[in-house]
């Protein structure tokens, strides 16, 4: 299956009217808060000198970090737009950006015979993909991976939904705002949904933990917006 049109709009717009700065999406925090302490969870399951994709790249931050700690990254996102924005902003030629439909389960196979087992980096991708999407979205990580690969996989919790709900209570900042405006879904998916999933997609879990993942807003009060999650490093089963 392929993610509906209404879906694929909804991030086309939201990244076309997302501005170049780092950091003007929500969840584009500074890699010292997510790939880096990320990468230390699956560099001990992981021979750096394999390329890591990531999965859901956006605008490219973590991306580009990853760089720093394989031999090669490769950036993936659904949106056209988000995938410029990734382009214009990267001068390393150890990491490279293509669009990709994770749905696509030829497309996906193509990029693992183009790569070879590589691993994998994905960051809050399940929990707002369309319900009847999310299966294809873990078969994509079981089939980048093959054998040989890692995957690091950080969903939200649903415990996300409270700090988000008391977020838009107090009047949602400027980014969290443009994510409702755009009819993004954070946090959308259950917490025995994920781990249901990635076994369901021969996936097994080499190690987990729970996390939050940092935001580039914050609440009335001056907290910064961190939401809860839980994450996984994988290998096929």
């Amino acid at each position: 299956m392929n993610v509906s049109d209404k879906y694929r709009s909804n991030w086309e717009s939201y990244w076309s009217e997302t501005p170049d700065g780092t950091g003007e999406a929500i969840w584009d925090c500074d890699p010292a808060l997510s790939a880096a302490p990320h990468s230390a969870l699956l560099l001990p399951h992981a021979d750096p000198e394999r390329t890591i994709v990531d999965l859901g790249c956006g605008n490219g931050t973590q991306t580009r970090y990853l760089a720093t700690r394989f031999a090669r990254a490769v950036g993936v996102d659904l949106s056209h737009a988000a995938v410029e924005h990734a382009r214009r902003t990267t001068r390393d030629d150890a990491v490279e950006f293509q669009q990709l439909d994770l749905t696509d389960a030829h497309a996906v196979r193509a990029l693992h015979e183009r790569l070879g087992d590589a691993h994998v980096y994905m960051r809050a991708v399940i929990h707002q993909s369309e319900p009847e999407a999310r299966p294809a979205v873990a078969a994509a990580v079981a089939e980048i991976i093959g054998t040989g690969g890692r995957a690091f996989v950080a969903e939200l919790t649903s415990g996300s939904r409270d700090v988000l709900k008391r977020a838009a209570s107090e009047g949602p900042g400027p980014k969290l705002q443009r994510v409702f405006d755009h009819g993004l879904k954070p946090a959308d998916a259950d917490d025995e949904e994920i781990p249901r999933l990635l076994g369901a997609a021969g996936l097994k879990v080499l190690a987990e933990g729970d996390t939050a993942l940092p935001q580039t807003e914050h609440l009335a009060d001056g907290t910064r917006i961190d939401l809860p999650a839980r994450w996984f490093v994988l290998a096929r089963a």
